[in-house]
């Protein structure tokens, strides 16, 4: 339809002589208002005007940050940084000291008494669940004393001294019962002598090798699966040479606890920690 040209640019339409005649504008939608100080108020709606656009929000990037290298005395228990690993160092440096100085006859009866056996398990479960972590087999110059240091340390430092005690405890309680009681079973029907209820089992492996499980969690892909493959590989290789095979299923049950535990460990990670791989 084609616009029809009004005349008239104030707005208003002429008297044409007969009277109450509209005013035009009001009927047309599309007319321009006019400016002039004898304009006539539009009737019609105005067409909001378009809104302007937001202004784009401006979001700093913060670049995340970068876990601080490690040192070579991060590698070792400090005080302050990791007190657990230090205080339990320097507890098992005394028994060994008392094993390798003291009296033979009372060092026998000391580990004894602190052997978590099917007999003491069933007399006094918390005292020699306790005691046993206390000595470490064979020595303090054993593999094992090494892997305590190192593995604990880095542990504590990135997941804090309490976890680090859960999951190396977790370790050496649940691995010994997973041994012990079936010891104790068989005995019970019979395809064990009753002396199988008095053997020698104490030390800090069983937490150990959880540790070393569970700290492998928190390290990077390349280096995470390699570490796991090398450590049990080797148990794996002590199972079939078949020389203790109680402890050697220990350490291997007690290295899939450590790998059981990563959603404890991944969890909240102490502060101040260190890269690890």
């Amino acid at each position: 339809m084609e616009r029809t040209a009004v005349e008239g640019a104030t707005g208003s339409v002429p008297d044409s002589g007969e009277a109450g005649l509209p005013d035009v504008a009001g009927l047309l939608d599309g007319m321009p208002r006019q400016r002039g100080p004898q304009s006539a108020p539009a009737t019609s709606a105005r067409a909001p005007l378009p809104s302007a656009p937001p202004a784009p929000v401006t979001i700093e990037a913060t670049a995340p940050s970068r876990p601080r290298a490690v040192r070579p005395w991060h590698l070792l228990p400090t005080p302050t940084g990791t007190p657990f690993t230090l205080a339990y160092a320097a507890v098992l440096a005394v028994t060994s000291l008392v094993a390798t100085y003291a009296d033979p006859v009372l060092v026998h009866a000391l580990h004894q008494g602190s052997s978590t056996d099917v007999a003491h398990l069933v007399q006094t479960p918390v005292l020699v669940l306790v005691a046993s972590a206390l000595w470490v087999a064979g020595g303090i110059v054993t593999p094992y004393t090494l892997c305590f240091l190192l593995v604990l340390t880095a542990l504590e430092r990135r997941i804090g001294g309490a976890r680090t005690a859960v999951v190396f405890l977790a370790g050496h309680v649940l691995a010994t019962l997973a041994t012990e009681v079936p010891v104790g079973l068989a005995v019970l029907v019979g395809h064990l002598p009753a002396s199988s209820l008095h053997r020698f089992d104490y030390g800090i492996s069983f937490g150990v090798a959880a540790s070393i499980g569970a700290l492998a969690g928190l390290l990077r892909p390349w280096l995470r699966w390699p570490v796991l493959a090398l450590f049990g590989g080797m148990l794996i290789q002590d199972l079939i040479g078949f020389t203790d095979p109680l402890t050697n299923w220990g350490h291997l049950i007690a290295l899939v606890i450590g790998v059981g535990m990563w959603p404890l460990v991944r969890r909240r990670r102490a502060s101040g920690s260190v890269a690890l791989g």
